[in-house]
């Protein structure tokens, strides 16, 4: 299962009652960090989840709402007993962006690497396998597709077909190879229907691409952004290379995912239910995101 966090909802500034946007990602006890802007490590702290199993940190582009809290963060895992590295990832760029901010956090008790991605390159971090693609936004911008692949089912008929004993079908579940009679039995040979995994994507700041209905096809789960509620707002959207609500949700139908949450609102935005309808008539599986507002993705049962 994936545990998910949107830390903060903001866009631009942080607001008393409304963080910049961030999400915090948990798989089996690991921690990954998208975005990290001013007040992330406070708002952490109200989480709960805490630092010392952030492995890796993902930054989208070099805005301050999206990087400036780099340093205050680091501080922060680093009041942990953590000696680890912790690995950033980013747009061509980042190592002069995370230098600069690093000149105010210059010693630290664990290492920290830092990974330049070009769009369409392809990683992995706590388990999950990550794929970046490039957003429309003025300046290099990565939006990020998660994937938790599932292993396919094991087939207990095809063990007994192979004659493995019983007491060697927990190793094989495992993925370990058995040897049956002088002969060696893998886990592939064992296994029946592949099984569907878990998926999300969080993008932001940008106008409406494809690549977006394309990262996201099928997902469980996509986090769009809703800078602008309004259609009279289309002006200041295209200006600042940002999406309205209804384009965000014409992206989630394109992509066929499950559902779409709506994050990273303008300071002009109050209450963001209240432009809510607007991208439920395109998508009616939208909504908008909270601060601190939690999700747990399971997989199905079969």
């Amino acid at each position: 299962m994936i545990d998910l966090c949107t830390l903060g909802t903001g866009g631009s500034l942080p607001m008393p009652d409304r963080g910049l946007s961030s999400l915090y990602v948990r798989v089996n006890g690991r921690l990954l960090l998208v975005d990290c802007g001013e007040g992330t490590q406070t708002a952490v702290r109200r989480l709960g989840w805490g630092f010392v199993t952030v492995d890796h940190i993902l930054i989208t582009h070099f805005h301050a709402d999206h990087c400036g809290g780099l340093p205050g963060f680091l501080l922060s895992i680093a009041k942990t007993p953590r000696t680890e590295p912790v690995h950033i990832w980013g747009p061509v760029g980042l190592k002069a962006v995370v230098a600069g901010l690093r000149v105010i956090c210059p010693q630290l008790p664990f290492q920290v690497i830092v990974h330049e991605l070009t769009p369409g390159e392809t990683f992995s971090a706590i388990g999950l396998e990550i794929n970046c693609f490039a957003l429309d936004h003025g300046m290099p911008c990565l939006g990020y597709r998660f994937d938790l692949h599932r292993p396919a089912a094991f087939s207990p008929e095809k063990a007994q077909a192979l004659n493995v004993p019983q007491s060697m079908w927990k190793l094989l579940q495992q993925g370990q190879d058995v040897t049956v009679d002088g002969c060696t039995v893998t886990r592939q040979q064992v296994s029946g229907e592949p099984r569907r995994g878990l998926s999300f994507l969080y993008c932001t700041d940008t106008r409406p691409v494809g690549a977006i209905a394309q990262y996201g096809y099928e997902t469980d789960l996509m986090f769009l952004e809703g800078m602008y509620g309004s259609d009279d707002k289309m002006p200041q959207a295209k200006k600042n290379h940002h999406s309205l609500y209804r384009e965000s949700a014409a992206l989630a139908r394109d992509a066929g995912t499950k559902a779409l949450a709506l994050t990273h609102f303008s300071t002009c935005i109050e209450d963001p239910e209240e432009f809510l309808p607007l991208a439920q008539e395109v998508f009616p599986d939208t909504f908008c995101a909270q601060d601190l507002m939690t999700w747990t993705l399971r997989f199905p049962q079969r």
